[in-house]
């Protein structure tokens, strides 16, 4: 017979059961929790294939010595624009290039708006992508502020933009560049804490006659239930116009920050300065001609003397 085993043999050769529950996850706010290995294996993927956020910020900013009208357009910008810093007013000098790089730098943007007003009368802006470039030049003609006009469109302050260019931004280089600049500058960045998840507006911008015309248009969509509008249903919405309007006339492209080589210039620019001296020789035209046709007439006056008139003295009394 079979030698019986210990009680002791018995309980070390039998597996031992696990009767322990496994471990929970636990409860957040959010939901449960996962686990460690996941929440690393979740960063390791999240590491390995980065996601690009647009962190685009405007640095608005005008000279010394600006009109109110022109001091109202760059209000007006700064309300459409939310991603936007205004800062204080800045000495339209030499030095000024240096001056906004530091603006810049100091404020954490990556882009800035100058607004240069010269003799009371020329507004030029600049469109700088700081530091290294590049900016353009522009000469601002046409400006109607929101104030002026009264239009009767009306859109939520700090929502999206959809962007819309005309199809002559793709035909030559400089309008590719500019076009490139524009969206960069003008197009709110996603999920911004100051601005509105919506697309209530439009911001166009078309060439015409080489100048690039800026116009703000807000989607008008029905609300009533029976007119309401389908998913991609454009033949029910309109477009409001806002306001401001301007025009730009680009003068030069600079492959630096407020300077540097010039990689544009416009052919068909005049400065205003040419225009109000051509209207001022117009003008002294004009009067030469006034005074030398009042010294023909007396010239012609004394070489064509006339008759004494023998009834002049017919009707006076004699004394």
């Amino acid at each position: 017979m079979g030698r019986k085993r210990k009680h002791s043999e018995a309980e070390a050769a039998a597996p031992v059961k696990d009767d322990t529950a496994p471990e929970r996850p636990k409860r957040t706010l959010l939901g449960w929790k996962d686990k460690k290995e996941d929440v690393e294996e979740a960063k390791e993927a999240s590491v390995s294939v980065p996601e690009f956020r647009n962190k685009e910020k405007v640095l608005v900013t005008c000279s010394r010595r600006i009109s109110y009208r022109y001091r109202h357009l760059m209000l007006n910008i700064v309300s459409l624009l939310p991603h936007c810093k205004k800062d204080s007013k800045v000495e339209a000098k030499s030095s000024k290039g240096a001056t906004l790089n530091e603006l810049v730098e100091l404020k954490g943007s990556s882009s800035c708006l100058f607004f240069e007003c010269r003799k009371h009368k020329d507004l030029y802006m600049w469109m700088v992508k700081s530091p290294s470039g590049p900016s353009v030049k522009f000469l601002v003609n046409a400006v109607h502020t929101m104030e002026e006009l009264k239009l009767t469109g009306n859109h939520l302050k700090g929502s999206r933009p959809l962007l819309t260019f005309s199809s002559n931004f793709d035909k030559d280089v400089h309008w590719k560049l500019l076009k490139e600049m524009l969206t960069q500058v003008f197009g709110i960045p996603k999920e911004h804490r100051k601005s509105k998840p919506y697309h209530d507006h439009v911001f166009a911008f078309s060439i015409v006659d080489d100048h690039i015309w800026f116009r703000n248009y807000q989607i008008s969509v029905p609300h009533n239930e029976a007119d309401r509008v389908a998913r991609g249903g454009l033949d029910k919405m309109t477009l409001v116009e806002v306001g401001p309007r301007f025009c730009l006339n680009p003068i030069k492209i600079f492959g630096g920050s407020f300077g540097g080589p010039t990689l544009y210039e416009n052919p068909f620019y005049v400065s205003p300065n040419q225009i109000r001296a051509l209207e001022k020789r117009s003008k002294a035209g004009k009067f030469a001609k006034k005074i030398k046709a009042k010294t023909r007439r007396k010239m012609h006056e004394l070489s064509n003397l006339l008759e004494p008139d023998e009834f002049a003295d017919m009707w006076k009394d004699d004394e």
